[in-house]
């Protein structure tokens, strides 16, 4: 049955009560929802959900004992099928990493205008993972410091440094295309993408830099050809 001609069933677990209820609220007078559980806590969510087997569960982080966080670790094996969608106010990165860590599908923010929250409810379930605009920014912005934090060497091709290490030993450009036998253009597009990843301009510096890491880690030296 489409999510269109079904009410999808949700359950609510967050500890403010005017905010759940507002929650639960948007949900009962939404057409093609239904609200078939809300918890003030993770424990009692433990011990309730189970049976309610909701499609979604909204989920804030900051509950009495055992946090949001934690109660997605623990339920997501028991409700395989279910999307745990976090509705919290924590916007950094420790949090969001967590919960996804956890199971968690999608994190909002909870100033989310309802028509919002409505349809992440339905792209959780038809495979999206819904989050608010400045929390998904924030997801790029940690994958992009992760990524330069890499060292530089191992962003290289094993081609690549085979080439550069060829640059190093002093070999022409004729020599080289002969020994790994590839055309010039080819041998050019391996200098130009490593020149890019070591953020180098010239072959003089591209030789120094692989001499640094070289120096500093033979293992990242590939056998001569």
């Amino acid at each position: 049955m489409s999510q269109s001609k079904m009410n999808i069933a949700v359950c609510i677990v967050e500890d403010d009560a005017p905010a759940r209820e507002i929650l639960a609220d948007w949900v009962r007078h939404s057409s093609g929802f239904k609200c078939v559980g809300t918890h003030a806590s993770v424990e009692e969510a433990l011990e309730h959900l189970p049976a309610e087997k909701p499609s979604v569960v909204l989920m804030d982080i900051n509950l009495p004992g055992m946090s949001g966080i934690e109660g997605v670790r623990h339920l997501k094996p028991m409700l395989p099928e279910t999307q745990f969608l976090m509705l919290t106010v924590y916007e950094d990165a420790d949090h969001i990493f967590e919960a996804l860590a956890a199971g968690a599908t999608g994190y909002l923010l909870k100033q989310t205008p309802r028509s919002e929250l409505l349809a992440s409810i339905k792209d959780i379930l038809g495979g999206g993972s819904p989050m608010t605009s400045n929390i998904a920014r924030r997801v790029v912005q940690a994958f992009h410091r992760e990524d330069a934090t890499v060292p530089e060497s191992a962003k290289l091709s094993q081609r690549e440094r085979e080439v550069l290490e060829l640059l190093a030993r002093g070999y022409l450009y004729k020599e080289i295309t002969d020994s790994l036998n590839v055309s010039r253009g080819t041998l050019n597009t391996y200098i130009r993408r490593t020149y890019e990843k070591l953020h180098v301009r010239s072959r003089s510096q591209a030789v120094a830099k692989f001499s640094h890491f070289s120096l500093n880690d033979p293992g990242n030296r590939p056998a001569k050809p």
